[in-house]
């Protein structure tokens, strides 16, 4: 109901303007295919986000989308060309990595079970790099023994997460940018913000956590938990028959659509092999940054859902309580990744829209 009443607010011009910008145009891009001068698109940018109650490109997609003012699904991201190259680490190892967008650069560090190019189609992620894309040219990549990244690795350390990171920023050649860090990407991004607090403006870290599942105060049961999650991996992993990752999509993301655990079924097949896997997780469990969190000098916001099936809430409050200065955010949701339609996506940008403007 509310999206028809807000539909009648519009007019077509600022409709086709609207989705114009959910599929990543500029202003002058805008321009040129309207005939319309890039002062006026300026304006009726001004009234879009005026109608829409935002400021920014970023949320006014998001909620054009969450109150049904564009529905173009099949053509999302069409107009996003995402860039994939490769590089070579400190030992050897290659790494693939991406960029999408045409703004100043914003950084991901890897997390874990990614892929460039599936992670691009699919509706568990492509509503971030949309979002993200849409202010920024976003950078990411995959992480080694993963994706598009080398799997025959034998190093698969903490350390050997941080060097890469520092690889990727260093041939693109990028001076100063945010980094954005997930799950375990957050204490990847951490030591990097500590070895380089000069080049991180802001650090952003969403589900994170300073020490690994190792390195907390579990019960029996939560141990055996991780201990049979462990075994499902061995296990069922690379099946054809996708039901042993099933309940490892349902167990991180209680709260997905049919939809998104297929994909997310999809993704941990494509993304490594059971072995990888494996040994990424293992190298999760046994993180401890508790001491580097105290070194961070630059502005850090903590932003973690209090449901969290991936990682505890409590977590989260123990990583933005050891950081200096951390912005703290609490969001309302289940899933470990955030889906785009719930509301806690909406909260996430408008939190990160606001630390990044400080």
């Amino acid at each position: 109901m509310a999206g028809v009443v807000f539909l009648d607010e519009f007019n077509d011009r600022e409709i086709e303007i609207l989705t114009m910008i959910a599929h990543g145009r500029t202003n002058q891009e805008i321009a040129e295919a309207l005939y319309l001068s890039i002062n006026t698109v300026r304006w009726y940018n001004k009234q879009i986000y005026s109608k829409l109650g935002v400021h920014k490109r970023t949320l006014a997609v998001a909620r054009a989308r969450e109150w049904g003012l564009i529905q173009d699904e099949d053509d999302r991201g069409l107009d996003l060309e995402q860039r994939v190259y490769f590089t070579q680490s400190f030992d050897g190892t290659t790494l693939a990595y991406a960029l999408v967008g045409n703004g100043p650069p914003l950084v991901k560090s890897a997390n874990y079970m990614c892929h460039l190019e599936y992670d691009w189609q699919s509706p568990i992620w492509r509503h971030w790099m949309e979002a993200f894309a849409s202010e920024y040219t976003f950078i990411r990549y995959d992480e080694r023994g993963s994706g598009l990244s080398d799997w025959d690795v034998e190093d698969v350390s903490f350390d050997a997460w941080v060097k890469d990171l520092e690889v990727v920023v260093d041939t693109l050649e990028l001076d100063q940018f945010p980094l954005l860090g997930m799950s375990q990407g957050g204490p990847v991004s951490i030591a990097y913000a500590v070895k380089h607090p000069d080049k991180v403006t802001h650090l952003i870290l969403y589900g994170a956590y300073a020490r690994g599942w190792r390195n907390r105060d579990l019960t029996e049961q939560e141990k055996r938990e991780e201990r049979l999650i462990l075994d499902l991996i061995r296990v069922g992993w690379g099946k054809d028959n996708p039901g042993f990752r099933h309940a490892f999509s349902a167990y991180y993301m209680p709260d997905g659509s049919p939809e998104q655990w297929a994909a997310f079924d999809e993704l941990h097949r494509r993304s490594a092999t059971p072995e990888n896997a494996a040994r990424l997780r293992e190298t999760m469990h046994s993180i401890d940054v508790q001491e580097l969190c105290k070194q961070v000098q630059v502005p850090t916001l903590v932003i973690h859902c209090r449901d969290d099936a991936g990682v505890p809430f409590v977590e989260g409050r123990l990583l933005a309580s050891l950081i200096p200065n951390a912005q703290f955010v609490s969001l309302e949701g289940k899933n470990h990744i955030i889906t785009e339609n719930e509301p806690a996506w909406q909260g996430f940008l408008q939190a990160v829209d606001r630390f990044l403007s400080e």
